[in-house]
């Protein structure tokens, strides 16, 4: 990836990754603690979470900047909606 491409999003993305990483290595610790299956289902789905959220803001970030600039060359009224719909059924990706 080049430098060219970072976007606004990218930091915020990151640290959402970021956060995901260290739920995944505590959920690694607590396997060698013995923790219960609950305790670890839940981290996991911390892990799973994140993971998730960052991957719906990049692929929105990537409809808002890149698609729409591609496609359109700017934002119009029409152009939104249909960018928001699209946002809108992305979260179930």
């Amino acid at each position: 990836m080049s430098k060219e491409h970072i976007h606004e999003s990218h930091p915020e993305i990151v640290k959402r990754l970021k956060r995901a990483e260290g739920h995944l290595h505590r959920v690694i610790e607590m396997f060698g603690e013995g923790r219960t299956c609950l305790d670890l289902a839940q981290q996991l789905h911390a892990v799973d979470k994140a993971i998730v959220e960052a991957k719906k803001a990049l692929i929105h970030d990537h409809v808002d900047h890149c698609l729409d600039a591609a496609a359109n060359g700017g934002p119009s009224k029409a152009t939104k909606n249909v960018l928001a719909e699209f946002k809108a059924i992305s979260r179930y990706l």
